[in-house]
């Protein structure tokens, strides 16, 4: 990744982000802050710099694939949808609402460029690991995105297991590692320990970044190498909820609804960070 393409992605994480909390709005509804907020930086690196995807043809055969498995936190991929042109900006004023295309998660029967229909936590690594498998032969990659409260359902594990005996070196695996999930820490709730560990006991190539650093993520997906066979899983430290103060590091905005004060607070945090 060069300045230009950095700072492009990191200009878009910040659109992105505002975009999340408009999405929220201040009238009532609510949505998933935090876990969205917590991703931003990931699927920006990945939507504005890594993938091959076309908005003009969302089902062009060559590109890459990306799967939203912590489905709850779609505001962030749709965001990047709109940036690229996938849907109209003004769809996003549409999210949750009966009828729109921009569901609470994430539906590919409705919305252009969503590849699998998630939230039912623990599911999208094996729908990944299908996907890679389908693509092995040509250059196309897939992109998961996991929680780390995810992570505990066994799922995933059995998802991981068969990607390294099958020698899926086009499938990733990457861990928004933020630390809190809807209710409380996830080591209050199910600490599932060391996840780069895990998944290296798998037989998985694993790499840890800053989950808030673009140059670093960016490194990492272009480090990966799908002829080794070997699947990757890059294990993101992330903040819930980052760059809006209040809600940093907070399980209570999981999933909220914003007043007047916090709308705000929220667009000026993310304009000063």
């Amino acid at each position: 990744m060069d300045e230009k393409q950095r700072t492009l992605v990191s200009e878009k994480a910040k659109k992105m982000r505002h975009d999340i909390v408009d999405m929220i709005g201040h009238s009532g509804k609510v949505g998933h802050l935090g876990g969205s907020s917590s991703a931003t930086d990931i699927v920006a690196t990945l939507y504005f710099y890594k993938m091959n995807v076309n908005p003009k043809d969302p089902a062009d055969e060559s590109r890459d694939r990306f799967i939203m498995s912590k489905g709850h936190a779609v505001l962030t991929q749709y965001a990047a949808l709109a940036e690229l042109g996938f849907f109209p900006m003004d769809e996003l004023k549409s999210v949750k609402k009966y009828g729109s295309m921009l569901q609470g998660h994430p539906d590919r029967t409705k919305t252009p460029g969503i590849e699998a229909n998630t939230g039912s936590l623990g599911q999208g690594l094996s729908l990944g690991l299908g996907m890679a498998l389908g693509l092995v032969d040509g250059d196309q990659m897939v992109y998961v995105v996991l929680g780390d409260g995810e992570v505990a359902e066994g799922q995933v594990w059995e998802a991981a297991m068969a990607a390294s005996y099958y020698k899926t070196g086009g499938l990733v695996a990457i861990v928004d590692n933020n630390g809190v999930q809807a209710t409380g820490t996830v080591g209050e709730i199910m600490d599932s320990g060391d996840k780069g560990a895990k998944f290296k006991a798998f037989g998985w190539n694993v790499i840890e970044v800053d989950g808030h650093d673009v140059q670093a993520i960016a490194d990492a997906l272009d480090s990966i190498d799908k002829k080794s066979g070997k699947p990757t899983a890059i294990i993101a430290k992330t903040v819930k909820g980052k760059c809006v103060s209040f809600a940093e590091g907070q399980c209570q905005f999981h999933n909220c609804g914003l007043n007047d004060e916090q709308f705000e607070q929220a667009h000026c945090d993310i304009d000063e960070y």
